[in-house]
């Protein structure tokens, strides 16, 4: 009998296909004591190596079919076997206790793991155990002669169900057998969702109970609507139908939105906005043009610190900074300079421990603390001008102090490179992230003496609502279309615009219909988001009168009171589907 469930719509798709259900091995095991303390260590290193060389394949394989950005949450993984407090406190329990060594990798992972976990309020603290969870699994699978599940060794068209997905999960989907996805729990912005999207498989996610239907319902077909969450466990034939019609639409859709590649981006009434990329490094270039974008929103350059066990000197950053902008033939690269810290961290330059990092110690304010750091990029960025037309902005602006010093530290090395006879352009922006509330209530001020605005969804929205949008038991206030937020984006497009400057979005938000109807109503000028959501964009923004928008978006932050309000709102003037 069919069984109807939903969920999140985590990645747009329409699929129908054989049930796999991801089950996790029985890692259980004896504890013994009186063990030889030499062997059980030299175990526990065989299974650390087998485990890194793992996960240096997944990262690999990661960085070619994902994207580079979403494989560095293995490089995190890969930190934990390496973990000095967290490996020695193992070996150490082996020795005093004199344990095996599956007794000592549970005791001592359960304990960080709980100390991680007990801190609530810290989502930081939050993902660190959940890594460790996960890296403490291939461990132990290594150490009991357990094979993990390798979902990159289906060969058969599934649909797969799963408790959850991990990321090393997700990483080795191949998408020409795995139609879809399907789990009990996760969110939109989970790295299982993030990494669904890259890999345009259709998937469900916080489905809550589908894996024991689908264990009950025993061999059975499933089918998934990616695009409005439904899910159907053992449908029938005219179910089956129906989904498959809306597979063969959607392909014909994405067949369509293919068509505008090569097209400017203008909506019904003749205008035009720019739909941009974000990337995390020049292997993302190629979904760049791929994907038609008109511009790079976003160049997260964080991820050449992190792919280096040392500072990148100043030749290795322009190198990468040249390919970019010379890949993109002249149209704008937008890049933001280092933000490290928060949940982004170097072996090689350790930041102080913190009760709450991402109120901390990071991004610009590294930079204006660690000046060498920050003038070598500079300098790289600046040189890398001359190969295309350049943006540069700064993350994690508060105060316009702040701007001021970091632009006259820009201007500083600008002076002295275009002194000493180096090529450069004359035409860099100078702008800024407006992630911080500070920053987009006092838009006017900075307008003044930025060239430009970056929005950044993600932070604004949750210091605005002082909620963590990965933390599970708050993450409802993750409330992008809320009038609360829109006030400050309507202050900071119009600040802008009242000085002649122009306001970009590179968040989540930027990719999302929904927020797109109410942006261009404010007059938002460039969308930056994931490649793969660009033509999809545009196709939607070719559908809409502007003028109709307008009216739209000042109902929704003078007459709305909430977020639900809003995307109701937004469907009743514009057709969506």
């Amino acid at each position: 009998m069919a069984e109807h469930l939903k969920g999140i719509a985590a990645s747009d798709g329409v699929a129908v296909a054989k049930a796999y259900l991801l089950v996790q091995p029985d890692l259980s095991f004896n504890k013994k004591t009186g063990a030889d303390v030499e062997k059980e260590k030299s175990r526990l290193d065989e299974a650390l190596t087998k485990s890194q060389d793992e996960l240096e394949k997944i990262k690999a394989h990661a960085e070619e079919s994902i994207g580079v950005e979403e494989a560095q949450v293995f490089e995190a993984h890969i930190m934990i076997l390496g973990d000095p407090d967290f490996i020695g406190a193992i070996k150490q329990e082996i020795e005093d206790k004199k344990e095996n060594a599956e007794a000592a990798l549970s005791d001592i992972s359960n304990n960080f793991i709980a100390t991680f976990e007990a801190m609530q309020d810290n989502d930081y603290m939050k993902e660190r155990a959940a890594d460790i969870r996960d890296v403490t699994k291939r461990v132990m699978s290594h150490l009991l002669g357990v094979t993990l599940p390798n979902p990159s060794l289906i060969n058969e068209e599934v649909v797969i169900l799963a408790k959850d997905l991990a990321p090393s999960d997700t990483a080795q989907l191949n998408r020409k057998y795995v139609k879809a996805f399907v789990t009990d729990v996760g969110g939109r912005t989970a790295h299982s969702a993030i990494m669904a999207r890259s890999l345009e498989i259709p998937a469900v996610v916080g489905t809550d109970r589908a894996t024991s239907l689908a264990q009950s319902a025993g061999d059975v077909k499933i089918a998934v609507n990616g695009v409005t969450g439904d899910v159907i466990i053992d449908p029938t034939a005219a179910e089956i139908a129906q989904f498959e019609k809306a597979g063969k639409d959607f392909i014909q859709q994405k067949e369509e939105w293919a068509k505008l590649k090569d097209e400017s981006t203008i909506t019904a009434d003749g205008k035009h906005f720019t739909l941009a990329a974000n990337i995390g490094t020049p292997k993302d270039l190629q979904g760049v043009l791929a994907n038609g974008a008109e511009a790079i929103g976003l160049y997260r350059t964080e991820f050449l610190y992190m792919d280096s066990s040392e500072l990148p000197t100043e030749d290795a950053q322009f190198e990468a900074y040249r390919e970019v902008l010379e890949g993109m033939n002249g149209k704008q690269v937008v890049v933001r300079t280092m933000d490290i810290g928060g949940d982004k961290h170097l072996p090689y330059l350790p930041l102080p421990e913190e009760e709450n990092p991402f109120l901390g110690y990071r991004a610009i304010r590294i930079s204006l603390d660690r000046q060498e750091i920050f003038r070598t990029q500079l300098r790289a960025l600046i040189r890398a001008s001359y190969y295309g037309k350049l943006g540069i902005m700064f993350p994690m602006i508060a105060t316009v102090n702040e701007f001021k010093k970091a632009k006259a530290i820009f201007q500083e090395e600008f002076d002295q490179l275009k002194a000493s006879g180096t090529p450069v352009s004359d035409d860099i922006e100078v702008g800024m992230m407006v992630e911080i509330p500070a920053s987009a209530v006092l838009a006017d001020k900075f307008a003044k003496v930025a060239d430009f605005f970056s929005i950044g969804t993600n932070d604004l929205i949750q210091y605005t609502m002082a909620a963590d949008r990965g933390n599970d038991r708050v993450s409802y206030l993750y409330q992008p279309y809320n009038p609360a937020i829109l006030r400050l984006v309507k202050n900071v497009i119009d600040s802008a615009h009242k000085e002649g400057k122009w306001v970009g979005m590179c968040g989540e938000a930027a990719g999302d219909p929904i927020m797109d109807c109410i942006l261009l109503g404010m007059g938002l000028d460039e969308y930056s988001m994931s490649a793969t959501s660009v033509l999809k964009i545009r196709s939607l923004m070719k559908r809409i009168d502007t003028s109709k928008v307008v009216e739209l978006a000042e109902k929704a932050i003078t007459e709305s009171v909430t977020n639900e309000d809003n995307i109701q709102l937004v469907k009743k003037y514009i057709d969506l589907d």
